[in-house]
């Protein structure tokens, strides 16, 4: 009962002191997809690692953002919208090499290997690297802002002493590299490249369907090249965990978070990262049966608690 009351705590510790600003000062939209992004992706790592049983990880992630790419672009056709110029067919390409091909793509790979629960935990150093990142581009992090970021960086690096990272530096390797990647594209996706030039969608759903068409079918390349082997028919739970991550993770969540891309600060687009540890931890213990030691829930709510400052730091 301490462990429940003291994860409890943390939990509320890192949303009462935004979530409730948030409410009074931003539009329904932003709410919306701030909620999509905090809820929904909290639970897409365990569905993640259930789906591996049939579906390996890069045609898993392939085929998830091609569905969901073709469906959103229809839906986007019919309501009258535009279909992509060369030109942004090519910023969606880079877009979607990095945050889907590398993103995704290298999370899944890192599930292979490492908790869900564990994973979702490393992924909360976005926000450092956004801010660090966004340097070149003028933007500095305040006093408050760097100390969470100093904070976050240390909760990660206690994070990989943990068993769970240190049995596997394939896992650990890859997810790194999918904070990165992800990070350096949601970045370019909001300032563009760092000579200037601006990676422009197509406007509205079809510049989101477009990403995903790329990214997916960079995907989907790479697990043909790799020779990953899919099993057919799928484990129903795997084929279950995979349509809710077309729809749900993909063309509501992602969606969502390119709006909030657009239309808030990177840090405020990034703020999943301080709730979905805990709902990702949680579901994985008690729906996936992984263990979590004392010293990586631990490591988890130091990562958290950096981010809360990080976030304190620039309410825009």
């Amino acid at each position: 009962m301490k462990g429940v009351r003291l994860r409890n705590m943390w939990f509320m510790s890192a949303v009462m002191p935004i979530s409730a600003p948030l409410s009074r000062r931003l539009p329904p939209l932003i709410i919306g997809c701030l909620a999509a992004t905090w809820l929904i992706w909290g639970s897409t790592y365990l569905a993640i690692k259930w789906a591996l049983v049939s579906f390996p990880p890069f045609f898993q992630m392939g085929s998830r953002f091609v569905a969901a790419g073709l469906l959103l672009g229809a839906w986007a056709r019919w309501r009258g919208g535009s279909w992509p110029t060369a030109g942004e067919w090519l910023n969606a390409g880079v877009l979607g090499a990095l945050m889907l091909g590398g993103g995704y793509g290298a999370t899944a790979v890192a599930e292979v290997s490492i908790n869900s629960g564990l994973v979702v935990a490393f992924i909360a150093v976005v926000p450092a690297l956004v801010a660090l990142l966004q340097w070149p581009y003028g933007v500095r992090p305040s006093r408050l802002e760097a100390t969470g970021i100093t904070i976050g960086l240390g909760g990660v690096f206690l994070l990989t002493q943990g068993q769970g990272y240190s049995a596997s530096g394939a896992g650990l390797a890859a997810i790194s590299l999918a904070c990165l990647t992800w990070s350096l594209g949601s970045v370019w996706a909001l300032h563009g490249l760092p000579g200037g030039r601006r990676l422009t969608l197509t406007p509205g759903s079809m510049g989101y369907a477009s990403q995903m068409l790329a990214g997916g079918a960079m995907l989907l390349a790479a697990s043909w090249l790799v020779g990953e082997q899919p099993v057919f028919p799928p484990d129903r739970l795997a084929l279950a965990s995979w349509f809710y991550l077309m729809t749900a993770g993909s063309i509501i969540g992602f969606s969502a978070y390119m709006v909030l891309l657009q239309r808030t600060s990177a840090a405020t687009a990034s703020s999943y990262t301080f709730v979905n540890p805990l709902i990702g931890m949680l579901l994985g213990v008690s729906l996936g049966g992984e263990v979590v030691s004392g010293t990586e829930w631990a490591a988890a709510g130091v990562v958290s608690a950096g981010v809360v400052l990080l976030l304190a730091g620039r309410r825009g």
